[in-house]
């Protein structure tokens, strides 16, 4: 079939990447590159954040987690596993991700930082998205898939194309595309710093100031950070940037000289949940597949959403 693809953000670009897999011809329109994309900003590290259906999420979230391992195993540009801890200040439950982690342990007292008493060590996913995403975007290319540079108002506008399926990947435009209320922007601040050696993902979820996490990169690290639901504003806020400093510090001392790189905003595509289905009503005479509302796990649930949403469009 001939198929197009809204949006070059992460879930554009796996969906397409299943697609083509799939034998389709694919074209993805895009109103920016790929480096201008939220999931460009991405700290994408696998935890499921701010998504749902549950269950479903559980689901894509297994399958996800397989396809970055084996891309890890692999040596895939900015991809690797990636050791972890998870920080609490009183006693946890076991979270309900557990059963997919690597070697989900209770942390050692000797790895928990001032403050905490316990606290979770497992292995999972990180991903580098300034490194992976150029990646992903060539071997998407390289398999065929052609690129049109458009400002899309309506999905309506790519009907001159005449394809025999739509796919909506756009991300929060997606909502705008086709007019869904249910869409709204969950902004995320995050600070970037010269990574001091280290080499372990520390996170508090429940951190007095805010959620915390640090996620170490090969030249720097991601701290963060912030899940303001229906705030549009992308500028920086330095009180913000103070704060993730000050709670990232308490997760890992070795931050408190940090050099900061940069801050950075992006909005992520809130929705109670993904909207992965096919819809006759929106594009008269062709199918739309939305695949769109992935919260904060984008990089946590992608490649399960972008291998549905490929066998929907491929059952059509």
């Amino acid at each position: 079939m001939r198929v197009v693809v809204v949006g070059s953000g992460i879930s554009g670009l796996s969906t397409a990447a299943e697609l083509l897999r799939d034998g389709h011809q694919v074209t993805i329109i895009s109103a920016e590159a790929v480096s201008a994309t939220t999931s460009f900003l991405a700290a994408a590290v696998w935890f499921p954040t701010a998504a749902g259906p549950e269950d479903l999420v559980r689901e894509w979230g297994r399958a996800t987690f397989a396809h970055l391992e084996g891309l890890a195993v692999a040596s895939t540009p900015g991809v690797r596993m990636c050791e972890s801890l998870a920080l609490y200040r009183e006693p946890p439950a076991i979270p309900e991700w557990a059963p997919t982690v690597r070697d989900f342990r209770p942390a050692e007292p000797a790895c928990l930082p001032d403050g905490y008493t316990h606290g979770f060590r497992f292995v999972v996913p990180l991903v580098e998205m300034p490194i992976y995403l150029p990646y992903l975007h060539d071997q998407v290319a390289a398999s065929g898939a052609r690129w049109l540079y458009r400002y899309v108002n309506r999905l309506d506008d790519v009907a001159d194309l005449r394809p025999d399926v739509i796919v909506n990947c756009a991300g929060l435009r997606a909502g705008a595309l086709v007019d869904d209320p249910a869409m709204h922007p969950i902004r995320g601040q995050i600070v970037r710093v010269r990574n001091p050696g280290l080499s372990m993902s520390i996170r508090d979820e429940q951190h007095p100031l805010g959620r915390a996490y640090v996620h170490p990169r090969a030249r720097d690290c991601v701290l963060g950070g912030s899940l303001d639901v229906d705030a549009w504003d992308r500028t920086p806020n330095p009180e913000l940037t103070q704060s993730i400093l000050e709670r990232c510090r308490d997760l890992a001392p070795e931050l408190a000289d940090c050099e900061v790189l940069e801050t950075l905003v992006g909005l992520r595509p809130g929705r109670a949940t993904v909207r992965l289905e096919i819809d006759h009503d929106t594009v008269d005479g062709i199918p739309v597949v939305h695949n769109y509302g992935h919260g904060g796990s984008g990089v946590t649930i992608g490649h399960g959403c972008a291998r549905a949403a490929a066998a929907l469009a491929h059952a059509l």
